[in-house]
């Protein structure tokens, strides 16, 4: 039986952590690796920036936009949880742990450090 092909967020996991398995020196996601989490955490924020500035765009150009901003930050996400050592299933469970829950309950819920 031949395997199902992966999901474009699976397969995406799966090229980061082979990056952070074997750096290359020409791959951008092992130099954001290397930098670790202030370099990549600096990138999540700059796209999250610019994916909110690509939303406030007007017609389709701005929604065109906010698909390639959202691509961006859903791409640098990943590599910020590969590089805490979180899976994106992880992140997936919790997601669904949610489910029917109210979202102001599970927020107050949290423990806060």
């Amino acid at each position: 039986m031949t395997k199902a092909p992966l999901r474009p967020l699976d397969q995406l996991e799966e090229t980061i952590l082979s990056r952070q398995d074997m750096p290359d020196e020409k791959s951008y996601t092992a130099k954001l690796l290397a930098g670790g989490v202030p370099k990549i955490g600096a990138k999540v924020l700059e796209e999250a920036g610019e994916l909110v500035e690509a939303a406030g765009e007007s017609a389709e150009e701005g929604r065109q936009h906010t698909i390639c901003e959202a691509g961006d930050l859903l791409y640098h996400t990943l590599v910020l949880l590969a590089a805490r050592g979180v899976r994106l299933g992880e992140v997936e469970a919790e997601l669904a742990r949610r489910f029917g829950v109210s979202g102001l309950e599970e927020k107050a819920s949290r423990s806060h450090k």
